[in-house]
């Protein structure tokens, strides 16, 4: 008899609707999960979507601001009266407003500059100042620091420097004006003295030793006459400020050269303290040297024959911030405060034999040159006259390129 097979695990209805019914909520939680992720996403979605229109607008206003200010600023390069010339690194004309085009009377951009200066910008010997046809410009510039290029800045003072130069010149026709009762005395007294002593030589009893010493009292009168009409003249006319470049060294040395003789023979103890390296000025050589040098005589002048102190004359000359500086001192008697306030007066002298023009047209030298002169004195302690003039590098006198 064959063993039974056993019969097949009947499965009970209520455990498959269990499994089923626990499925069933799985797959509701993962769904429901979903849901809130899809909600959330989508709230997300809509916030990022608030925040990029808000970005777009916030970039829009900046974008129409920059666009008004770029607008702006075009009508004013338009409008400025100064010329505006942008350079890039290689030095070619990138921008150009108009008045900077009708300056040069031409088309800038895509030129290069060191051509277009040298076709247009003629030096006048003052630094940044040049000459353009008939106009007189100055030209700033500024460095462009993201691109490495430069904006110049042409300014024209044609105006301005004709109001200077007419300001000058009424001042030395005032200055005139109020010198001639002066001039009249100073000219009399060695023209009489002159007439003296020529009136004396035409006497037949007058000894030959006599007769040629009367001549040459009367040649030196009328030699003193003929310099102090050549003061009057040179201050009239005041100086041009030239364009020649002088190497302050070779003024100095010049100076030291022209005075040191005379130093020695006074038995004057001159000293020279030069530490100007290759700086250059620009101007007139002969006038400026001549300032220089009348500092320098009228030092030897008050310190000569002089016991109290030892005679001594010292020239000082440095190069600082643009500017040169020479001062002569002595170790003479000292100004007196009321004498320091007229001592660049024309024919205002201390000394019986000066014309009291030398300081005046020194000043007027150093004023034409875009400088000045001082002075510090204390009676008893000797004086310091200091010339101050622009001076720099070779490369601050050309534009560069």
């Amino acid at each position: 008899m064959s063993p039974s097979l056993p019969e097949p695990v009947q499965e009970r209805p209520d455990a498959k609707a269990q499994e089923l019914q626990k499925a069933f909520d799985v797959f509701n939680q993962v769904s429901q999960e979903l849901t809130q992720a899809y909600d959330a996403l989508q709230g997300r979605v809509a916030s990022l979507t608030a925040e990029l229109a808000v970005a777009n607008g916030e970039l829009r206003r900046q974008y129409k601001e920059k666009e008004a200010l770029s607008e702006r600023l075009s009508l004013l390069l338009n409008a400025l009266p100064a010329g505006v010339v942008v350079l890039d690194s290689a030095f070619l004309v990138t921008e150009a407003n108009p008045a900077a085009k009708a300056m040069f009377g031409q088309d800038l951009v895509g030129e290069g500059w060191s051509r277009v200066s040298g076709q247009a910008l003629v030096p006048t010997g003052a630094p940044d100042e040049w000459q353009v046809g008939s106009r007189r410009v100055s030209i700033a510039k500024s460095p462009l620091d993201s691109a490495g290029g430069q904006i110049l800045l042409v300014h024209d003072i044609t105006h301005a420097h004709e109001m200077k130069a007419n300001l000058e010149r009424n001042q030395r026709l005032a200055a005139m004006g109020e010198m001639a009762a002066s001039l009249a005395h100073q000219l009399r007294t060695p023209l009489a003295t002159a007439l003296l002593y020529s009136s004396n030589l035409g006497k037949p009893e007058l000894a030959p030793e006599a007769r040629t010493r009367f001549a040459d009292k009367a040649t030196e009168q009328l030699k003193r006459l003929e310099r102090l009409i050549q003061d009057v003249l040179l201050f009239a006319r005041g100086e041009s400020i030239g364009r020649e470049a002088i190497p302050v060294a070779a003024l100095v040395t010049e100076a030291v050269q022209a005075v040191e003789p005379l130093m020695k023979r006074h038995g004057v103890d001159f000293r020279v303290e030069a530490e100007v390296g290759d700086f250059i000025m620009m101007g007139a050589r002969k006038a400026i040297a001549g300032a220089l040098t009348n500092l320098l005589e009228n030092a030897l002048q008050v310190v000569e024959g002089r016991t109290e102190r030892p005679p001594r004359v010292l020239l000082q000359a440095r190069v600082s911030e643009g500017r040169c500086y020479i001062a002569v001192s002595d170790t003479g008697p000292g100004i007196a405060p009321e004498a320091q306030a007229r001592i660049f007066e024309p024919f205002f002298t201390t000394r019986g034999q000066g014309t009291g023009l030398g300081l005046a047209i020194a000043l007027g030298v150093a004023r034409a040159h875009g400088g000045t002169i001082s002075v510090r004195s204390r009676p008893g302690e000797g004086s310091e006259f200091t010339l101050e003039l622009p001076a720099g590098p070779a490369s601050q006198f050309v534009v560069e390129s």
